[in-house]
């Protein structure tokens, strides 16, 4: 039997008894350094970087005599050329694979000659360019959703039979994608219906939808990228209540006879707000990261992030990329 089949029988079983990024990046995934400036950029977890290029703009533009280049990468440590890093004999560089631990300051030292040719007179000039890479990852996504029903009292067993009745259905409802129903409550009001002179007495339930139910991570299939399967799942999940709620809605308005049930779907009360929750190690900064204000970006040195938080919290004793606790 269908799921909005299923609750509508009981409803009416109920009635008789009584829901990469850098501002700089251009078309090709170069980003040029700025002189003065850091130059912020963001690497999702495991993805490669995007290529830096070891000059501003300006002087990419222009002719550059006899340049050489030196990359200092985090912690001070002159880069070369590896299974993990990329730097071509142009200056260009690229990080693969991103992890937590790469994240921090990149600079970069152009050395090149003006010549004046008349007099054979050669002058050696630097710029220095810096990048703040930070590792980020996408936010694991849940749903916080609300209804309301019907229902003849605010007294009596059939309310919590309705409230078990429909949770079960809703974990039926989404339970291959690994999806659960979690935190669900109810509370009965009296309400006044505009235009009418009578109360009616409406049950508002809560839930939330979790895309981490028992087993979830047979999901990821060895995926790095967890986050992205089960967030495609809790999309599903949210899109199959939504529609189930719609159901009820239709069912309800285009009944066979005219009887109304005491306890049926307040149609329009479907309501769905998504949660972010960010991976320890993480958290969302608007302020710090402004152009990555959806992300969970690595906490910085100084703070930590030990659980499902979407903040970093701080924490003097840290002193790497990517905290989950701090030391005392």
């Amino acid at each position: 039997m269908q799921a909005w089949a299923l609750l509508s029988a009981v409803l009416w079983y109920l009635t008789g008894v009584g829901c990469q990024r850098s501002s700089l990046l251009n078309k090709k995934g170069f980003v040029f350094g700025k002189i003065g400036h850091p130059v912020k950029i963001y690497v999702k977890l495991h993805q490669n970087s995007p290529v830096l290029i070891c000059m501003d703009l300006n002087r990419a533009n222009t002719e550059t005599v006899d340049p050489t280049y030196l990359w200092i990468g985090p912690k001070e440590k002159t880069l070369t050329d590896n299974s993990r890093i990329s730097i071509t004999e142009t200056g260009k560089l690229m990080v693969r694979d991103f992890l937590e631990p790469l994240s921090g300051l990149y600079s970069c030292t152009l050395s090149y000659k003006t010549v004046k040719a008349e007099i054979q007179e050669e002058t050696t000039i630097k710029r220095r360019y810096e990048f703040m890479i930070f590792a980020y990852r996408e936010p694991d996504y849940s749903y916080q959703m609300a209804v309301r029903f019907t229902t003849k009292s605010c007294v009596g067993r059939y309310n919590d039979l309705l409230f078990r009745v429909l949770r079960k259905i809703l974990d039926n409802l989404i339970s291959d994608l690994l999806c659960h129903v979690v935190e669900p409550s109810y509370k009965c009001h009296f309400v006044k219906i505009p235009e009418h002179s009578l109360l009616q007495n409406e049950l508002f339930i809560a839930f939330r939808v979790d895309p981490f139910a028992p087993g979830w991570e047979s999901v990821c299939n060895d995926s790095v990228d967890c986050e992205d399967i089960t967030n495609r799942n809790i999309l599903k999940a949210r899109d199959r209540i939504e529609e189930f709620f719609r159901s009820q809605a239709y069912t309800f308005y285009h009944r066979l006879n005219n009887t109304v049930p005491a306890m049926h779907f307040v149609d329009h009360s479907f309501q769905v707000v998504r949660m972010d929750s960010c991976r320890p190690g993480f958290g969302k900064d608007e302020g710090l990261h402004s152009n990555c204000a959806s992300c969970c970006v690595v906490c910085s040195p100084g703070t930590f992030s030990p659980d499902v938080d979407v903040s970093c919290q701080i924490c003097a004793s840290t002193q790497v990329y990517g905290a989950k606790s701090c030391p005392e």
